[in-house]
């Protein structure tokens, strides 16, 4: 499928990971590439686009890089480790954060299980930047758990929160959040922030990332 903007710039329908995007065209109909990467959109009457590995798109019938099958999502019970207490027990929190434009509207999702009791949050934020958004989504996360005598997981892709609130990053930036996480993190009993890889087959990971886009899409950003 193709399309051109208002400023008469051609695009091309293409999957980004999981979502549906605009890429750049070039001439001949394919994404124009430069450095290494290709501009993007979710929508073409948006403002806001960012640049994305070109590795990291493909056309909408085309299988995952080098023809591998989609990993099997691994369920989030498989995520504690033989240490902790019961599996039942624990409540896993998945959260993720996504911002169209790094700043520009960014939204979060957060999906929360313990045993069979599960619950979803998707939740649009306003204009923020990704690093805000996956901070936010864990803020949004812990505030949900109400029995702060359970022993609470937290899992993260982002590299930047997992350091800022478990490694002792100094931020220069978004000091009030993520003084505001550290103390609610300090009233829980048994918390444990964990790094997982984003977009690496963990299912309630990429739902988490799921329910953060569609809030972004939802709210037209």
């Amino acid at each position: 499928m193709h399309a051109t903007d208002p400023t008469g710039t051609a695009w091309i329908r293409m999957r980004f990971k999981k979502n549906k995007v605009w890429v750049e065209s070039n001439a001949d109909g394919g994404p124009l590439e430069m450095a290494g990467r290709v501009r993007i959109k979710y929508q073409l009457d948006q403002p806001h686009e960012y640049r994305v590995k070109r590795s990291d798109v493909r056309a909408l019938d085309e299988a995952p890089p080098d023809d591998q099958p989609p990993r099997t999502p691994r369920p989030a019970e498989r995520m504690h480790s033989p240490a902790d207490p019961a599996g039942d027990r624990i409540v896993h929190i998945f959260t993720d954060g996504a911002s169209s434009g790094n700043p520009g509207p960014a939204g979060i999702g957060v999906v929360l299980q313990c045993g069979s009791r599960r619950r979803e949050i998707s939740e649009y934020i306003g204009a923020a930047t990704n690093n805000i958004a996956e901070l936010l989504a864990i803020q949004k996360g812990l505030a949900a758990v109400r029995n702060r005598r359970l022993p609470v997981r937290v899992y993260t892709d982002s590299g930047y929160a997992f350091g800022v609130l478990t490694l002792g990053w100094k931020p220069k930036k978004n000091t009030e959040v993520i003084s505001a996480i550290r103390k609610q993190m300090a009233a829980f009993d048994d918390l444990k922030l964990v790094k997982v890889k984003g977009h690496h087959g963990v299912l309630e990971n990429e739902r988490a990332d799921e329910l953060a886009t569609s809030a972004v899409r939802q709210a037209g950003g």
